[in-house]
């Protein structure tokens, strides 16, 4: 069992939520807002994607993202930021030429992708590790797309976050490692339930975790109705844990929730495991991120490395 827990709030993802729950937050103001309701109720990191403004729908705007980041870094909160990195990946097949991407296809190079990430430097960011069948799209990560990726996020100094939604991405992402192309302890996140992928149970986490480094910090989370359970389950299992609106809108059956409540729901349920949610500045140093404030890296001796 995991004693000291870092929670991810994950506060909105580019999904189409936003007409089942009004708390979803859509506008960069808001984002950040929820940003900042979620370290007040004790999260540790907050994950961010952006929408469109007017649509609520996919953006890939630097400019939302600054204004995200900004506004939460002007706040008097502190929270480890981590920008999503694996937006432009959708593949729907057009119906009368699959060679081509039909209505609803979204794809942007390694480049595109990072490019908040290497203008803004969070202090984390996602690397997705693999293809999969998500839903009734394809979502599209090919190996040496991801490869180019790991460069760029390595040479920002921005700590990549290792999403797997399958086995075989746990596989490619010790690959990189293997090839140098992450440094020092990797973090892992397991992202359960997605259609069609890891499933959202006990047995797959374990499976999944049992895969991992020896020296992987990893984290899972469930979407809908797993969200709690596979955070407990992950907290047991010794990781770290993820919710937010991105991956579930209830706080229990027919009672829509605010990424603040669910942070809350999540701290209380720790706390009875006999755990503690970490801190920012703990989460910082535990995972040796780089400091906004200073520009140094957390936990590192100063007869290491500067």
């Amino acid at each position: 069992m995991n004693r000291n827990v870092i929670l991810t709030c994950a506060v909105t993802g580019a999904g189409d939520t936003t007409a089942k729950s009004q708390h979803v937050p859509i506008t960069p103001k808001q984002i950040a807002d929820d940003c900042i309701a979620a370290a007040k109720a004790g999260a540790s990191i907050a994950h961010i994607h952006v929408r469109d403004p007017e649509t609520g729908g996919i953006s890939h705007s630097l400019d939302h993202f600054r204004e995200v980041m900004e506004r939460v870094r002007e706040a008097d909160v502190d929270i480890v930021m981590n920008i999503t990195a694996g937006g432009g990946g959708d593949w729907i097949p057009d119906a009368n030429d699959p060679t081509r991407g039909g209505p609803g296809t979204d794809i942007q190079t390694p480049a595109q992708r990072h490019e908040p990430v290497g203008e803004l430097l969070p202090e984390l960011c996602t690397l997705d590790c693999g293809s999969l069948n998500f839903g009734d799209m394809v979502y599209v990560n090919p190996a040496d797309w991801l490869r180019e990726h790991a460069r760029l996020v390595q040479a920002a100094g921005v700590k990549a976050e290792l999403e797997c939604f399958d086995l075989g991405h746990v596989w490619f992402a010790r690959q990189l490692q293997k090839e140098g192309l992450i440094e020092g302890d990797p973090l892992y996140q397991l992202c359960l339930g997605i259609p069609w992928g890891a499933e959202a149970d006990p047995e797959t986490m374990l499976a999944m975790r049992n895969k991992l480094p020896e020296n992987a910090q990893w984290a899972a989370f469930g979407i809908g109705r797993h969200q709690m359970p596979m955070a407990a389950q992950a907290v047991l299992l010794g990781g770290h844990a993820r919710v937010g609106l991105e991956d579930n809108l209830y706080l229990k059956k027919g009672t829509l929730a605010t990424n603040a409540q669910l942070v809350e729901h999540a701290s209380t349920l720790i706390e009875n495991l006999g755990a503690r949610v970490m801190t920012p500045a703990e989460t910082r140093a535990h995972l040796k991120l780089r400091n906004p404030h200073t520009g140094g890296i957390e936990g590192q001796s100063n007869g290491g490395q500067s």
